[in-house]
């Protein structure tokens, strides 16, 4: 067990030589050094005396702050829950549908390189005492944003909206499992992690593109609350330039989508004229063959007819 080291007690050292810490930055410095202590040991493997002599306090200084480790804990993963959820929502305050999934998967990841400690606290230990803070419920958190994305785009292209629950699990179930593989990996960079993770989610397997890029890369403001982050987006899209840009894209995406549904009506209006003509045939077929039995049966009559 490491020592615990009271200021007041150091030899050498008068109580007046040190500036004292306000109580606002006391908590401060014991919840990053509880972040630091929980990602690198784990809630079970850190205690309130490593924690009390790492930022060279006494134990009683942490109970007076926190209540136990149980409440250091809660809190620091619920900081790090509202960071992550700030990012990713205002991922996806942007208008076109492909930005809002870039904007996602590199928000994830830019959490994952720029708050490392935070990660692994959220996804190594889901601790009873984080209450609803586990890296379980905050997936659920995102999937239901998503979700409500989702079902607008499966409204508008006319596909079933009841199934956007099930297309957020796994679109946000993919994203988070590449975050937890890149947190060791950290190759390739983020921007060509997230352009993958777009291709496939985007493309498709069979339509995988060789060698994919991010349309709109771009930061994540990481200490902003969910309503600035939203509001900063917001303004983004405002910017005439920033807006001209996703016109195009939607634009061009548009006429994609045209082409796409033009190429499947084509498709369809060639199987239904393939499928007239074998009716055709068929019936044809049909009214040869009664024709046959017709005078196979009038053959039939005559034949007793001659015989008398």
């Amino acid at each position: 067990m490491e020592p615990v080291t009271d200021p007041s007690k150091t030899p050498g050292k008068t109580h007046s030589s040190r500036k004292r810490m306000t109580g606002k930055e006391r908590r401060e410095q014991l919840v990053e050094v509880g972040r630091a202590m929980f990602a690198e040991k784990g809630f079970d493997g850190t205690s309130i005396e490593r924690i009390a002599a790492r930022a060279k306090v006494s134990k009683p200084v942490v109970y007076e702050h926190f209540g136990g480790k149980e409440g250091l804990y809660a809190v620091v993963v619920d900081r790090e829950v509202e960071r992550l959820l700030a990012m990713v929502t205002a991922a996806l305050a942007a208008s076109n549908a492909r930005t809002k999934l870039e904007r996602a998967a590199m928000a994830l990841l830019q959490y994952v390189e720029e708050n490392s400690e935070g990660f692994r606290i959220l996804v190594r230990d889901s601790h009873a005492a984080s209450g609803t803070g586990t890296f379980a419920s905050l997936i659920n958190d995102i999937a239901s944003q998503v979700e409500d994305v989702l079902g607008a785009e499966f409204k508008q292209r006319g596909y079933d909206p009841k199934n956007a629950g099930m297309y957020a699990q796994m679109l946000v179930g993919m994203v988070a499992l590449t975050g937890q593989w890149w947190l060791d990996e950290r190759k390739p960079k983020r921007e060509d992690v997230a352009a993958h993770l777009v291709n496939l989610a985007w493309n498709g397997l069979t339509g995988l593109e060789p060698s994919p890029r991010l349309s709109a890369p771009g930061r994540i403001p990481a200490e902003a609350s969910a309503e600035a982050a939203r509001e900063a987006a917001r303004e983004a899209v405002r910017d005439p330039k920033a807006r001209a840009k996703e016109l195009k894209e939607l634009e061009k995406q548009r006429q994609k989508e045209l082409k796409e549904l033009e190429k499947a009506r084509a498709k369809r209006e060639k199987e239904l004229r393939e499928l007239e003509k074998a009716q055709a045939r068929e019936l044809k077929e049909l009214e040869k063959q009664r024709q046959k039995e017709l005078k196979a049966q009038a053959r039939s009559r005559e034949e007793p007819v001659a015989a008398e």
